[in-house]
């Protein structure tokens, strides 16, 4: 473990050549690949490994580009036990194949070596905005790039990544690793503009205006719910979203220490049971919390969170406590002091000095709020068609990721991002032809 100023980034280390070689070499390249199945962007994960096995690094890191613009990205936060390698023909033995870190290897390799010169086409196609730079806004621009397409993106922050860079901790996902994946789509001649906040700065009649065929929003629900009971004005209760941005800026010396809410020594509760809570709980346990306890309404059965997750959580001493309704966070002297939850057993009191809570999310409002046509349906999300795949209810704007459906995984949007630049390929295609 390595101390980074915050709080201690324990990394999981990845193979090494002769690892990932005899890895590979375990894979029995089957005939009818179950884990393509598995794999919501169905890499062509035998492919890939069967050039690992041969050490052609190269050739698997080309195949793994035909599906994927964040390789590096997915080897280390994708839900593989429920994906790819919970498919694996292996796994009813219990050892399946580690695609995950496969795939780490291959970009973590083209990335030392610098294998990777792609041949991408001039920008003759068209020119698309791309609004947000998450996981479904990076998909868009790197496949759109690649396909000949102009591509700007516009992100409100000062650094592009969405949640990849201010969402995800370290101890999962590592900045450098998020910025260089970045880095490789910039080579593709995406240009990124930074602190651009849609429907402030600009509104989408404004990027059609600056001749852009097409525009995609991809900003995700970039609005956290609130918990809505008494006591919720108490200092020392804050949203598990905004603590992990604090956290991730403090590490990183763009913030001072003292803005962290939970401290060395503090007593933390996480209200909720989704992947957000885990990655709160498990931040504040790194900073130091004396306690991390997680309360959730439902049975351990329903909590959104994956099983990886939760197990890793519970190795580093974190509580759980289920079936644990939230009543009213308690106080003194406008501090929380702890929150009075409703249980099987009657309600019970839990002490604590810092509460964060990770309900859920919902889409901001700023771009359809500033731009007519837009509907969205009554929980806020954007409506998309069919055909071409992606459009919304005004012409030429798209939208795809976490601001159209629920929030999902990475690869899920990714999935999502890919089918809805194939939308955008289509249309701007039919645009210029009707055009010349």
């Amino acid at each position: 473990m390595e101390n980074n100023g915050l709080y201690l980034i324990d990394v999981e280390q990845g193979y090494t050549m002769q690892e990932a070689v005899k890895e590979a070499k375990r894979c029995l390249d089957c005939k009818n690949p179950t884990c393509i199945t598995g794999c919501p962007i169905e890499n062509e994960i035998p492919n890939f490994i069967r050039e690992i096995s041969k050490g052609n690094f190269g050739e698997a890191r080309e195949i793994l580009a035909r599906k994927t613009n964040l390789p590096a990205i997915c080897g280390r936060v994708c839900p593989h036990d429920l994906q790819c390698e919970g498919h694996c023909i292996l796994a009813k033995a219990g050892k399946p194949i580690h695609i995950g870190k496969l795939e780490r290897f291959v970009a973590d390799f083209d990335h030392s070596m610098g294998l990777i010169n792609e041949k991408i086409p001039r920008k003759t196609r068209g020119k698309v905005a791309v609004i947000g730079s998450g996981p479904a806004g990076l998909t868009i621009a790197g496949d759109l790039a690649k396909g000949g397409f102009n591509v700007v993106v516009y992100e409100a922050q000062e650094e592009p990544g969405g949640i990849l860079l201010y969402g995800i901790p370290d101890f999962r996902l590592p900045k450098d690793v998020v910025r260089r994946e970045i880095k490789k789509i910039e080579s593709y001649g995406v240009t990124f503009m930074n602190n651009m906040v849609a429907g402030e700065g600009f509104t989408v009649d404004d990027l059609f205006e600056r001749g852009f065929d097409a525009v995609f929003i991809g900003t995700g629900t970039a609005l956290s719910n609130q918990l809505d009971i008494p006591g919720k004005e108490l200092k020392g209760v804050e949203l598990s979203s905004y603590f992990l941005r604090t956290s991730m800026l403090a590490n990183e010396g763009k913030l001072p220490i003292d803005e962290v809410l939970v401290k060395e020594g503090s007593r933390v509760i996480v209200i909720g049971a989704g992947n957000v809570a885990m990655d709160a709980a498990r931040t504040a346990v790194r900073i130091g919390a004396k306690e991390v306890k997680v309360i959730y309404r439902r049975k351990e059965e329903d909590m959104p969170a994956t099983k990886s997750e939760y197990e890793d959580a519970l190795k580093e001493g974190v509580q759980f406590y289920f079936e644990s309704a939230p009543l009213a966070y308690r106080g003194k002297d406008g501090e929380v002091t702890g929150i009075s939850v409703k249980t099987p057993q009657g309600e019970l009191i839990h002490d604590a000095d810092v509460v964060l809570v990770a309900i859920g999310s919902k889409p901001a409002r700023r771009i359809v709020s500033t731009t007519e046509g837009i509907e969205v349906d009554s929980k806020g999300y954007v409506i998309t068609r069919e055909k071409p795949y992606g459009m919304t209810t005004l012409r030429g704007v798209f939208a795809g990721g976490d601001v159209v459906h629920q929030p999902a995984t990475v690869v899920k949007a990714m999935k999502e991002a890919k089918k809805v630049a194939d939308g955008i390929a289509a249309y701007v295609d039919a645009k210029k032809l009707l055009e010349a």
